[in-house]
């Protein structure tokens, strides 16, 4: 008579299960824990589910420790794209870059941080360093963050903007940025040298060729630490939803989101700007005419590093074709970041500060 056999044993289904539990444990228990995570955003429109907020973070700082394979890096990040972030999957992997990122204070003020996007601009010529110098001038501290030309745009950076101002970012210690900070009231934090943990996304995203949901990350994400109004820019209403959400669970109470030029947080000069203010979960839609206050500038065209140098310096004087740009913007942030109590009063000090060079003289003070 046969011995009777153990079902549980002989169970097809067991010996796949034991072949699944194998495989898992030769992928390490980060890969395997990933994998999971991959399979939850990447199961289909009907059947994916997104993460919490606790697994974003997880899967973020897997990915900047570079604890997992390229590979499971661009399945995650090109299917997360295509499901779209959900608000609290940003907050976590928001959590994830304040954890890991670099630190910036200015201890008793308040900053201005502008979150744009890292592939930078190729259409438009941008204003934001003009600006941001200006804004230093008249003593409102501006942080700023930005890296090498990014993938899928490879357009101009901000690094490369102030450089042609002969002011140098790149390859500086974070302590000494953060001295300029203290001294002059301006800073930019540089990916490849202040953050090479995110730096490790650069190539995969690369090799994706599609904007991942960090591009949407680096739009609210800030090096600064302390009290400060986060400026965020957007292209698509459902993205400035998100950002409200995703930012107000991660308790930034001072926001500002802008329409901005690609994506920017450059105001437009041909047409209205559309921007919100968030103060303490409250938002408030403004909506900045600029033809209502004799602002009729034509938007000007990128052509290129050196034709811009030309105009920046022109327009730091309140010369230029750039001028009437940076006035509109400058005067529009000295009101929304509540340094007046009306816009018409705020474009009155920023054309003092133009036509007194303040922010030519703060480029002066910057560049060796």
């Amino acid at each position: 008579m046969q011995p009777l056999q153990n079902a549980a044993t002989d169970s097809p289904l067991t010996s796949l299960e034991a072949r699944r539990q194998e495989r898992l444990k030769a992928l390490g228990a980060d890969c395997a824990l990933f994998r999971e995570l991959i399979g939850k955003v990447g199961s289909g429109e009907h059947t994916s589910s997104g993460l919490s907020r606790q697994e974003a973070r997880e899967a973020i700082e897997l990915m900047l420790k570079g604890q997992i394979e390229a590979a499971q890096m661009g399945a995650f990040l090109i299917a997360h794209r295509i499901r779209r972030p959900e608000p609290q999957e940003l907050t976590g992997m928001l959590d994830g870059y304040r954890s890991l990122g670099p630190i910036l204070t200015t201890p008793g003020r308040r900053a201005l941080c502008f979150g744009v996007p890292y592939d930078g601009r190729s259409r438009t010529a941008p204003v934001l360093p003009l600006l941001a110098l200006t804004l230093a001038a008249a003593g409102i501290p501006v942080v700023l963050h930005g890296g090498n030309p990014m993938p899928v745009k490879y357009g101009i950076t901000l690094a490369e903007l102030f450089a042609a101002l002969g002011i140098e970012w790149r390859g500086l210690p974070l302590a000494a940025v953060q001295d300029r900070l203290d001294d002059h009231g301006l800073a930019l934090t540089h990916q490849p040298d202040h953050f090479q943990a995110a730096e490790r996304l650069v190539l995969i995203r690369d090799l994706i060729g599609k904007r991942p949901p960090v591009a949407s990350l680096e739009l609210l994400w800030t090096p600064h630490q302390g009290q400060r109004l986060l400026v965020s820019g957007f292209v698509h209403p459902p993205t400035e939803t998100r950002a409200w959400e995703a930012l107000a669970a991660a308790g930034e109470t001072e926001l500002l989101t802008v329409k901005g030029l690609e994506g920017s947080t450059d105001l437009p000069t041909t047409r209205a700007g559309i921007t919100a203010r968030v103060r303490r979960g409250a938002v408030e839609r403004i909506l900045l005419h600029p033809r209502d206050h004799g602002i009729s500038a034509a938007e000007i065209p990128w052509t290129g590093l050196e034709d811009w140098q030309r105009d920046a310096q022109s327009a730091l004087r309140g010369e230029g074709p750039l001028a009437e740009a940076l006035l509109w913007n400058l005067g529009a942030y000295l009101w929304l970041a509540d340094h007046h109590d009306d816009l018409p009063t705020a474009l009155e000090q920023a054309r003092a500060l133009l036509q007194a060079r303040s922010g030519a003289r703060k480029c002066l003070e910057l560049a060796p």
